[in-house]
């Protein structure tokens, strides 16, 4: 079957990078949430899980979520950080069926996450970055 918009089609060296730049505000969401008034919250997830240090894993987490936003969004080391931001979303994706209680997201959007990171991964920066394509 033809594509309907075959034209579209020379753009795709631009798909990534729509991707990352969505990914990259999600995550700086979700780091600034920890930071901010989901600092209670996730020092709650953490102490159910049994690390009594959860002050410093509440930014530890919020600092690493708005590092690897920033990296996302400026296209550098685009695959290091969409490395990282897959092993959150998969473990926040697990975590949410264990103890939901401490999670406000749905596991939908940690999936949503997991994927996005995934396919930055595996298809790299695109156009507008940092990173050079080999």
């Amino acid at each position: 079957m033809h594509n309907p918009f075959p034209d579209l089609l020379a753009f795709s060296f631009f798909a990534p990078l729509f991707l990352r730049v969505g990914l990259g505000v999600v995550f700086f969401d979700f780091g600034r949430h920890t930071l901010g008034a989901g600092r209670a919250q996730h020092g709650a997830l953490f102490e159910a899980l049994g690390l009594k240090a959860h002050a410093c894993y509440v930014t530890t987490l919020g600092t690493v979520e708005i590092i690897a936003a920033l990296m996302l969004v400026f296209g550098v080391y685009t695959q290091i950080a969409a490395l990282a931001t897959l092993a959150l979303s998969l473990v926040a994706y697990y975590l949410k069926g264990k103890h939901g209680a401490h999670i406000e997201h749905r596991r939908h959007l940690f999936f949503l996450t997991a994927v996005l990171s995934l396919s930055l991964l595996l298809s790299g920066a695109g156009a507008i970055a940092f990173d050079l394509p080999l």
